[in-house]
């Protein structure tokens, strides 16, 4: 923790996800994302009003929450947005001082400090508001020796190789026209973050759109949000489009590193995960914008991923289709070799083949 650090962050805990079906959702993250499932709470473990799947690969952990009653807030949520995160997790070496520093600072609680325990330890939680529905829990695990929290019973997973997605690289926001600065502000603020990176809109567009994006840091590099807002274009930008189905501000997608973007992308395609397509032309000039890389430049342009360099390495990077029927959530992985950005000069090639996308559905 470095001095004057009033918001130490250890790292991402885990990302909860409303779902309509959380026992489909699972088996379709298992089986096409590679994740295991390791605990469960639901009717059969005493929970009578959700159920809720805990899936993990690496040191990535998501958790998939159905309402088991029309009434509950959880079924109010996804009528709403659809399948979303809810949470963004942050594990922290004191979730009662963070929340208390947050909420000092302007921070809205949302769950004050608590403790639940088992058998197998304690863990301490708490919870804030941030933009739309989104919620940020502290937690605080140092004590507990379970799989995830007290109440879930650990589960015995499927077996499957998972298909090397190791950690969480960043979580990106979107937020209405006018509010992105609002929430950099937010994360200053409340959580002492730093904002590392601005994208205007003459940098982010295409013929027909645009947006805006600032990336906020912890101290550490570890837990990085981009917020992303529209910007005046000719036709409605993916964000528009994002908030229009979502109905207001939340994650728009995930982003998973990997060790060998190779392979995992290989294994995922085997299993029917649907990327978005690159044009040919890309790979045209991409190898005298970026110069020599350890990976094959065949494997990226079969497998049509994504290269680029910044002063401090290269990175390479491919996002799925939308992970639900509503044009909202979806995921990115990327494999950095030292690059600290995030795929700058894909931008153009990112967001024409999203409004490729958005033409199909009839929102451009």
């Amino acid at each position: 923790m470095a001095a004057g650090d009033f918001m130490p962050i250890e790292g991402w805990d885990h990302l909860e996800l409303y779902v309509g079906n959380a026992k489909q959702a699972a088996y379709f993250y298992e089986h096409a994302f590679g994740f295991q499932l390791t605990a469960y709470a639901g009717p059969e473990t005493g929970v009578r009003d959700r159920a809720s799947y805990v899936i993990e690969q690496g040191d990535i952990r998501l958790v998939l929450t159905s309402a088991l009653r029309g009434d509950h807030e959880i079924a109010r949520h996804v009528l709403t947005h659809g399948d979303g995160v809810r949470d963004i997790a942050l594990t922290v070496p004191d979730a009662t001082q963070a929340y208390r520093e947050a909420v000092q600072r302007g921070a809205r609680g949302v769950s004050e400090p608590h403790v639940v325990e088992d058998e197998l330890g304690r863990v301490e939680l708490a919870a804030i508001a941030t933009y739309g529905d989104t919620v940020h829990t502290f937690v605080n695990r140092a004590d507990y020796g379970g799989t995830y929290l007290p109440g879930y019973v650990a589960q015995v997973g499927n077996g499957a190789l998972g298909v090397g997605l190791k950690v969480i690289d960043h979580c990106v926001g979107n937020v209405e026209l006018g509010r992105m600065d609002h929430w950099v502000e937010f994360y200053e603020r409340a959580f002492g973050m730093t904002n590392i990176l601005h994208f205007g809109d003459e940098q982010i567009h295409t013929e027909y759109s645009a947006l805006m994006s600032k990336v906020m840091s912890d101290g550490s590099g570890k837990i990085k949000f981009p917020i992303n807002e529209p910007a005046e274009g000719k036709r409605k930008s993916q964000i528009e489009e994002y908030l229009d189905y979502f109905a207001g501000p939340g994650v728009q997608h995930i982003a998973l590193a990997s060790d060998d973007i190779v392979g995992t992308i290989h294994a995922m395609r085997e299993r029917g995960v649907a990327f978005l397509g690159t044009p040919e032309a890309y790979y045209e000039d991409a190898f005298d914008r970026v110069g020599e890389i350890e990976q094959s430049w065949e494997d990226l342009r079969r497998l049509r991923i994504l290269v680029d360099r910044d002063e401090d390495g290269y990175l390479l990077q491919i996002f799925t289709k939308t992970a639900q029927d509503r044009p909202t959530l979806f995921f990115e992985v990327i494999e950095r070799h030292g690059a600290r950005g995030f795929g700058e000069g894909n931008f153009k090639a990112l967001f024409e083949s999203i409004e490729r996308e958005q033409a199909l559905r009839g929102n451009l």
